[in-house]
C-alpha cells in the first residue's frame, strides 16, 4: 500500500476524518483507547467524535456506566465500552499476569493475599465504589500494606481477575477555577457495575477483528504490540478472523467496510498523550518521521507526548495544559499550518471548557 493511502485509510479507520456521532460510538469502533492519563483518554474519545463534543459527554458516560477504565492489555490502563471489558480479559489476562508475575513476586503478591485484598475492599466498592486513596485506607486497615507500588498492583490485580473496573468520575475544582473537571474515578464492583457483557464465539479472533476495524491498516506484528500478546498467539488470531478482515498487500489488514470519511484528509487534528493514532503499532515511522520519534516520546520517564497531526503525519508537539491557556503547539515542521494548529487546539480546549 502507498503511503498517502495508508495514512489516508487510518485516519479514518482512527475515526478521524470519519468521526463517530457519540463519544460512545466512538469508544465502540476503537474498542480499547490507552489511558493512564485520565484527561488524555478522553480527548481521544472527543477527537473521534463529530460536532462539539465534550467533557462532560465522557463523563456522563461512565456515571451511565457504559464506559469503564481498566488494565485491558500490556498492563496499562484503557478506556473501553464496559459490555466489552471481560471478554477482552478472557484474551489478555493470562498474559498480563505473566509479564507482572516478576514484580508481583517481589512485591509479595499472591493468591492468598489477593483474597485478603478483596475481602478488606469488597463491601466497599460494592457499595458505591471507592477512589484509590480509599482503598488504600481499607488495606492499611486490613494490614495489608499499600506502599512501594504494592498497592497499585493489588488493584492492577483485582481488575485483571475480574473483580473491579474504574467507573463513575469525581469532580473537583481545578486551580484555575474554570469549574469542575473529574481527575478521578472510583473502582467499582464489576458483577454489579456491568450489567450486560458481549459474549463473542471466539474472543480472540475478535480481538483482532476489532483491532483491524478500529486501527487498520495494520498487520500481525502492530496486533502483537498493541495487545500485548505473543506473536504466535498473534498469527493464530489473524488465521481465525478470516473472511471477517480483508488484506491489503504488505502484510496488512483492512476492515470489511470503512466508516464513511467525512473530514478531508489535510485536516489537522491536536491528539492527547499516549493516542492510539500513534502508539498502537509496532513500527510509528508511517505516521511519523524517524528524526522526530524522540521529540514524542516514549522518552525515559515513559510519557508520548501530545502530537499535532497534519495530512496523516505527526507536525508538532503540544501540552493539555498549554492549550487550554492558549498556548500554540512546538512545530516539529517548519511548513506546517500554524492557524489550522491553533484551531486544532482550540477545539480541544472546548472541549474542557475553557
Amino acid at each position: 500500500m502507498d503511503p498517502r493511502g495508508l495514512l489516508a485509510a487510518r485516519l479514518r479507520s482512527h475515526r478521524l476524518t470519519a468521526p463517530a456521532a457519540t463519544v460512545v460510538d466512538a469508544a465502540r469502533h476503537m474498542l480499547a483507547v490507552q489511558s493512564q492519563d485520565l484527561l488524555a483518554g478522553r480527548w481521544a474519545l472527543g477527537a473521534r467524535t463529530g460536532s462539539t463534543p465534550t467533557l462532560d459527554a465522557v463523563d456522563a458516560a461512565f456515571a451511565r456506566g457504559e464506559l469503564v477504565r481498566a488494565w485491558t492489555q500490556r498492563g496499562t490502563l484503557h478506556i473501553i465500552p464496559a459490555r466489552d471489558l471481560a471478554w477482552v480479559l478472557s484474551v489478555t489476562g493470562d498474559r498480563q499476569r505473566q509479564q507482572a508475575a516478576g514484580r508481583h513476586r517481589a512485591l509479595g503478591i499472591d493468591a492468598e493475599l489477593l483474597d485478603a485484598a478483596w475481602s478488606a475492599v469488597g463491601p466497599s466498592v460494592r457499595d458505591g465504589g471507592c477512589t484509590r486513596v480509599e482503598i488504600f485506607a481499607l488495606l492499611q486497615t486490613a494490614g495489608i500494606e499499600p506502599a512501594g507500588q504494592r498497592g497499585i498492583h493489588l488493584l492492577f490485580a483485582l481488575t485483571v481477575a475480574g473483580f473491579i473496573c474504574q467507573g463513575p468520575l469525581e469532580a473537583t475544582r481545578s486551580s484555575g477555577g474554570r469549574g469542575s473537571i473529574a481527575r478521578d474515578q472510583r473502582f467499582v464492583a464489576v458483577e454489579d457495575w456491568i450489567t450486560e457483557s458481549a459474549r463473542p464465539d471466539d474472543p480472540l479472533a475478535e480481538l483482532f477483528v476489532r483491532y483491524i476495524d478500529g486501527h487498520g491498516p495494520a498487520g500481525v506484528r502492530d496486533f502483537a504490540w498493541w495487545s500485548g500478546l505473543t506473536r504466535g498467539a498473534a498469527r493464530d488470531a489473524a488465521g481465525r478472523a478470516v473472511g471477517r478482515v480483508r488484506e491489503v498487500g504488505d502484510g496488512l489488514f483492512s476492515a470489511l467496510r470503512a466508516p464513511r470519511r467525512t473530514l478531508d484528509e489535510a485536516t489537522s487534528f491536536a491528539l492527547p498523550a499516549f493516542d492510539e493514532y500513534y502508539i498502537s503499532y509496532a513500527d510509528r515511522t508511517p505516521v511519523c518521521d524517524a528524526d522526530r520519534l524522540d521529540a514524542v516520546g516514549p522518552g525515559k520517564n515513559g510519557m508520548v507526548r501530545p502530537t499535532l497531526v497534519e495530512r496523516g503525519r505527526v507536525v508538532g508537539v503540544w501540552s493539555h495544559a498549554d492549550a487550554t491557556r492558549g498556548a500554540p503547539a512546538e512545530l516539529l515542521d517548519p511548513d506546517a499550518d500554524a492557524a489550522a494548529a491553533a484551531s486544532a487546539l482550540a477545539r480541544f480546549a472546548r472541549f474542557v471548557g475553557d
